[in-house]
C-alpha cells in the first residue's frame, strides 16, 4: 500500500536549530514509571517508537540536582557523569532508527520530594512542599538560583555528551523551577526576580540563554511551556502566556505548548476529545518564527493535516498515541490506516507512573515489555504447531487472543455466546463518555476480518459437550465476569442485609437498559470509573442520585488515571449528593441505613432503590465442568484448556486485553520458569 497524498505534509522534514527531524511526528516527554531505574527497559520502549517512524523520541522529565529528587517516582536522572551511560543508550537505540532523541531537564524546586536525597527543598520564596513530607521548601537566595542556573547548564552538557540532539529547558505541568518563578502563588520576591511579569521570566530567560551557550552549537534548544493552568490569576494565564511568548519568541529553537497540570493536558477521553487544547495554543505560531509542537491525543491523520494546513502546530506531539501505537507514524506512511492502534484515552499508562510501577497500555499490551519480556508491538513469532484453538468468549480477552494467535498463523476459532462481539468493552462504551472505550474491540475485530484462518461465531454458546465435540487442540475459555448483587466486597466481606430485595441493581442492569426507579442509591465499593459513570447515566434518565461510599473521597483510585478531579466536576455539575466514609448496612425496601466509618454514628437516607458497585465474580462455571471432565480431554484431542481474562480474576479491561496476549504468545512455547520476564539485577557491589 502507498501513503496517501493528503498525508505527505506529514512526512516533511522539520528544521530544529542545529538539527532536523525528518518529519513532523514528535513523542513529547512522557513518564514511564521506568527512568533511571530500569534503563535497558526505558531504551527498549523508546527504541520500538524510533523504529514505528517517529522523527523525535524524548525522555520523560529528567532531574539535575539531588535537591531536586523526585522519589519515590521514577523518571530520568542526570546528576553526574555516572549518570551518562544509561541515557546514551537511549540515544544509541532511537538513533539507529534515524530519529532525534529529546531530553526534558528540570529541577523540580518545591514540587520535588527529595525523599531520597534528603536534602531541602528549594523554591522561589518559603512555601509547603507539594510532595514528601509535610515539610517545606526554603527561599532561594542569588547564590542558589546561580547554582541552579549551573546545575541545568552541566546537565545540559552531560546530554550533549550522551548524545541527545534537543535539550530541554522546562516550564510547564507546575513540575519546574523555571514555571514557579512565573506564577505569582509560588513567588513572592521583592527582588529582580520577583513582582513584574518581566522579573518573573527572567529566570527562564537566563536558563534558556545558558542552555543556547553550552549546547546550542550541535543541539537544539527546546522550551516546554504551559500556556495556562486553570487557576486564575494566582497561576500561568493566557493573557500572561501570550505576554511570556512575546519575550522570549524566538530564543527557544522550539516551543513545545500545553496546560497545565499533567491532569489539564493529558485528559482522558471521558472528558475530552482529539484536539482539545487547540483554544490554548492556536495563537503560538503567530508570534514566534520558530517551530511549534502541541499535543491534543492525536490519532487521526486528518486532524493532524488539519492541525498544520491551519498553522496551529509545526509538528504533531504525542505521548499516549505513542504509547496505544508506537508505529502509527509508519502505518500511515504506508498508507494502513486502519492498521493503527488508536489510544482510548483511559490513562492506564498515567496510572503507571502514579504507582510508580512501569507503563501499561489498555490498547497496546506489549508497552512496558519491549526489553522485560521481548515483546514487539508489530511482530510476534510464527505458529510452532498445526494446532486448532478453539476460544470461547469474544470479550477484550478472547478477541486479543484470538488476533494474536491469527497473526501467528494458528487455525482459531471464536465462539461468542451473544450476538455482539467486545464483551464488557461493547457494554462499558455506552456509557456517558466512554464511547472511545470502544476501539478496543474495533481495532481487533478490524484486524481479525483480514485473517483467513480465524473464524468467528455469534451466537454460539457452547457447553462442556460442545468443546469436547469441537475438535480442538487447545481452548481458551474467556467467559468474562458479572457484578455481584449482595453487597460482598472491601467494606463488607459477609455482604450486606437487605441486598437480596428486587431494589436492587447492579451495573450489569444499568449496561442492560434496565434503570431503577428514583430516588437511586450508587454504592461504590470499587473506588475507579464505574460508580461515577452509573451516576451520570441515572441523572441523564432523571433519576436523583446519591453516591456512597465507605471511601473517603468519591472515585479516589481514579486519582492515578487523572480522572478524579474531572468526575467530582461532573457530579457536582449533575446535582450528585456524595456522601462520603459512609457504609450500608441494611436496605430494607424504601431506605438505606448508612453507618460512619469512623464515628459508627447511624443513620437512614430514603431511596427508592440501590445500585451496587462492590465486586465481581469470574463466570467460570463452563471452566470448572471441563475441569471435571479432564479424563475426557486426551480422547477429544484436547491437549489444554486454560480460562483467562475476568473469567480467572476480574480486573482492568488492560488486564483482560494483557491476558489473551500473553495466552497466544506462550501457546506452543517452552516455559519460562518461575520468574517470567527480565530484570534489572545488580550483580556487582562495592563495599
Amino acid at each position: 500500500m502507498t501513503r496517501d497524498p493528503r498525508f505527505d505534509i506529514l512526512f516533511e522534514p522539520i528544521k530544529i536549530g542545529p538539527v532536523t527531524a525528518k518529519n513532523r511526528f514528535f513523542q513529547v516527554p512522557h513518564c514511564n514509571g521506568m527512568g533511571h531505574a530500569m534503563p535497558q527497559a526505558h531504551a527498549a520502549m523508546r527504541e520500538v517508537k524510533a523504529e514505528g517512524g517517529w522523527g523525535v523520541i524524548c525522555t520523560e522529565e529528567c532531574e539535575i540536582h539531588p535537591s531536586g529528587d523526585v522519589s519515590p517516582y521514577v523518571e530520568a536522572r542526570l546528576w553526574d557523569d555516572h549518570d551518562i551511560p544509561a541515557l546514551r543508550l537511549m540515544c544509541e537505540k532511537v538513533h539507529a532508527h534515524g530519529a532525534l532523541a529529546g531530553i526534558e531537564l528540570t529541577h523540580n524546586g518545591p514540587t520535588a520530594s527529595n525523599l531520597y536525597s534528603r536534602e531541602v527543598l528549594l523554591a522561589p520564596s518559603h512555601q509547603p512542599s507539594k510532595y514528601g513530607y509535610p515539610a517545606q521548601a526554603r527561599a532561594m537566595d542569588k547564590r542558589d538560583i546561580a547554582e541552579y542556573r549551573r546545575w541545568h547548564r552541566n546537565a545540559a552538557l552531560r546530554a550533549k555528551s550522551a548524545g541527545f540532539d534537543l535539550i530541554y529547558v522546562y516550564a510547564a505541568h507546575d513540575l519546574s523551577l523555571a514555571m514557579h518563578f512565573l506564577q505569582k502563588r509560588r513567588n513572592q520576591r521583592t527582588d529582580e526576580y520577583g513582582g513584574a511579569l518581566e522579573n518573573r521570566v527572567r529566570l527562564l530567560r537566563e536558563v534558556l540563554e545558558d542552555t543556547r551557550d553550552a549546547v546550542g552549537d550541535s543541539c537544539g534548544v527546546v522550551l516546554r511551556f504551559a500556556t495556562e493552568e486553570l487557576l486564575g490569576d494566582g497561576g500561568v494565564t493566557l493573557t500572561e502566556a501570550k505576554e511570556i511568548v512575546h519575550m522570549l519568541a524566538d530564543l527557544p529553537d522550539l516551543w513545545d505548548v500545553n496546560i497545565a497540570a499533567w491532569y489539564n493536558d493529558s485528559v482522558p477521553s471521558r472528558f475530552a476529545r482529539e484536539g482539545a487544547q487547540e483554544p490554548f495554543i492556536d495563537w503560538v505560531k503567530k508570534v514566534t518564527t520558530k517551530p511549534v509542537v502541541g499535543v491534543g491525543r492525536f490519532t487521526s491523520p486528518d486532524t493532524m493535516v488539519s492541525q498544520i494546513r491551519r498553522g496551529i502546530l509545526d509538528m504533531i506531539g504525542a505521548a499516549r498515541p505513542s504509547i496505544a501505537d508506537p508505529f502509527l507514524p509508519k502505518k500511515i506512511e504506508e498508507g494502513r490506516i486502519d492498521d493503527i492502534r488508536e489510544c482510548i484515552g483511559c490513562n492506564i499508562c498515567v496510572s503507571g507512573d502514579n504507582t510508580v510501577t512501569p507503563i501499561r497500555c489498555t490498547q497496546n499490551p506489549t508497552m512496558g515489555e519491549e526489553w522485560r519480556k521481548g515483546w514487539h508491538p508489530e511482530r510476534i513469532a510464527p505458529k510452532k504447531s498445526e494446532a486448532k484453538v478453539l476460544i470461547v468468549g469474544a470479550g477484550p480477552t478472547g478477541l486479543e487472543a484470538a488476533r494474536a494467535l491469527g497473526q501467528r498463523g494458528y487455525e482459531v476459532h471464536l465462539a461468542e455466546g451473544s450476538t455482539e462481539l467486545g464483551g464488557r468493552v461493547s457494554r462499558e462504551s455506552r456509557l456517558p463518555g466512554l464511547a472511545e472505550w470502544a476501539r478496543v474491540r474495533d481495532w481487533r475485530v478490524g484486524q481479525i476480518k483480514t485473517m483467513p484462518n480465524v473464524h468467528v461465531y455469534l451466537g454460539s454458546g457452547m457447553a462442556a459437550k460442545d468443546v469436547l465435540e469441537f475438535g480442538a487442540d487447545h481452548v481458551l475459555l474467556a467467559t468474562g465476569c458479572h457484578w455481584r448483587r449482595d453487597g460482598f466486597g472491601r467494606s463488607n466481606g459477609m455482604g450486606i442485609k437487605g441486598f437480596q430485595h428486587a431494589a436492587i441493581y447492579t451495573p450489569d442492569d444499568v449496561m442492560d437498559g434496565v434503570l431503577p426507579d428514583g430516588p437511586v442509591v450508587v454504592f461504590d465499593d470499587d473506588y475507579f470509573y464505574y460508580a461515577s459513570t452509573i451516576a451520570d447515566k441515572l441523572c441523564g434518565a432523571g433519576r436523583a442520585v446519591y453516591y456512597v461510599t465507605p471511601d473517603d473521597s468519591i472515585a479516589s483510585w481514579s486519582a492515578n488515571t487523572l480522572d478524579y478531579r474531572h468526575i467530582q466536576a461532573r457530579m457536582h455539575a449533575l446535582g450528585v449528593e456524595q456522601i462520603v466514609a459512609s457504609n450500608i448496612t441494611e436496605f430494607s425496601g424504601d431506605r438505606v441505613l448508612l453507618e460512619h466509618v469512623w464515628s459508627h454514628k447511624c443513620s437512614q437516607l430514603p431511596c427508592s432503590s440501590v445500585v451496587t458497585i462492590t465486586a465481581r465474580l469470574p463466570q467460570d462455571a463452563l471452566y470448572q465442568e471441563l475441569l471435571a471432565l479432564q479424563p475426557q480431554w486426551s480422547g477429544a484431542g484436547i491437549q489444554s484448556v486454560q480460562c483467562a481474562g475476568d473469567a480467572l480474576a476480574p480486573g482492568l479491561i488492560a488486564h483482560a486485553v494483557y491476558a489473551g496476549h500473553r495466552y497466544a504468545r506462550e501457546l506452543d512455547e517452552a516455559p519460562t520458569g518461575d520468574v517470567p520476564f527480565r530484570r534489572h539485577l545488580h550483580t556487582q557491589f562495592t563495599y
